[in-house]
């Protein structure tokens, strides 16, 4: 089956900028605080439950992994970018990261504890992102958590460069409530939620999301 053109522009785009996206993008530690909040306490609640390990999905070149698994999680990421993920296991070689689409994930029903999402749902089209949060759905544990976050509005942007290099994907913003909706729809409870305007380094409102999969009755 021919591989979707949203995946595979996503995939040439950050094999393309990854190494000025480690050059660019903050580290975890420099953060700002609610967004390490956010972390810290979804690290808690995963290791509290005890369902499984966490899967950052999307996650780049897998500081955001390490930053979990430093809080005391088992983790591991997945990444379309080959490049990306060969960056992640060059910096962290005593953590896993594989290759894989949040679309069709390898991994067994109810296997993860925890999925985190940070901003990596961005770039799939609005109409794909029902099948990805099935999928979240499908892998979590009963009781297991997703954190998402990412940029929330209501466009679509078509950049040409990123990260100082040509790009060819796309960015769908959503509102925050049709997000909440959707998650919704594939069975999973949104339980907190943070909105943040824009400040900083940041031009574009943001927001994290919690949620649970319930428990089995």
């Amino acid at each position: 089956m021919a591989e979707h053109s949203f995946l595979t522009a996503v995939r040439e785009s950050y094999d393309t900028v990854a190494v000025e996206y480690v050059e660019r993008v903050p580290p975890p530690a420099e953060m700002d605080p609610l967004s390490r909040a956010m972390l810290a306490g979804f690290a808690e609640l995963v290791r509290t439950a005890g369902l499984g390990p966490v899967a950052d999905l999307g996650c780049g070149p897998g500081r955001v992994t390490a930053h979990l698994a430093g809080l005391g999680v088992s983790a591991f990421g997945v990444d379309l970018s080959p490049k990306m993920i060969g960056l992640a296991r060059h910096a962290y070689p005593n953590l896993r990261f594989t290759e894989g689409s949040m679309t069709a994930l390898e991994m067994r029903d109810d296997e993860l504890g925890g999925i985190l999402a940070w901003y990596s749902t961005h770039h799939t089209p609005p109409q794909w992102l029902p099948d990805v949060f099935a999928e979240f759905h499908r892998t979590l544990a009963p009781g297991g958590y997703l954190l998402w976050g990412d940029y929330v509005g209501d466009e679509r942007l078509q950049p040409t460069h990123g990260y100082g290099r040509p790009v060819s994907y796309e960015s769908y913003l959503l509102p925050l409530d049709r997000i909440i909706g959707l998650l919704d729809q594939a069975g999973l409870v949104v339980t907190a939620r943070l909105e943040q305007e824009p400040g900083g380094r940041v031009n574009r409102p943001r927001a994290c999301l919690l949620a649970r999969k319930p428990e089995a009755p």
